[in-house]
This record gives structure tokens, C-alpha cells and sequence, in this order.
């Protein structure tokens, strides 16, 4: 880690990411994180949607893994109708 930063949690569990951190890594308001906690350890880790070539990318694997499972479009369609409900 380049440098170390303190902060405190307030009473309603709000944190404040220090500005030298946010500038580093490029945060901007309403960035969205996962937090993982463990022990005396908190971890948040940046989420955010894939680029569009990334996302392309993300739809053929998952294309080609179920393609290898032997499901089709068909079988998807089906269970999507049955979990909203339209039988």
C-alpha cells in the first residue's frame, strides 16, 4: 500500500474513505462496493458493470459453458418462465 489513512465509523455505521484514497483509486460519488468482514478485518472491494467489450466477452463464456451442459434456449426460456411465475 502507497500510504495509510485512518477514519472512523459514525453512529448510523458510515465510514468515510479518505479523499487522498478516493483521488488515488478514482472513486466518485455513489460507487457501489461489496464489504467482506472478517475477524477485526473490513474489506471493501469496488464493484461496478462491465466495460461493453468485457460484457460481450462474459456472454460467450457463459454461451460456450452452457452449450457444453447441453442446455438450449429453450431450457433457459422455460425455467425464466417458471421462476416469474407464467407456467
Amino acid at each position: 500500500m502507497e500510504n495509510v489513512e485512518t477514519t472512523r465509523m459514525s453512529s448510523k455505521g458510515q465510514v468515510v474513505i479518505p479523499e487522498a484514497v478516493r483521488n488515488r483509486l478514482g472513486l466518485k460519488a455513489g460507487a457501489q462496493f461489496v464489504v467482506m468482514g472478517d475477524r477485526d478485518v473490513v474489506i471493501l472491494k469496488t464493484i461496478a458493470a462491465p466495460a461493453r467489450g468485457e460484457f460481450a466477452a462474459i456472454a460467450a463464456k457463459a454461451r460456450r459453458q452452457a452449450r457444453n451442459a447441453g442446455l438450449h434456449g429453450a431450457d433457459i426460456a422455460r425455467v425464466v418462465r417458471k421462476v416469474r411465475g407464467d407456467r
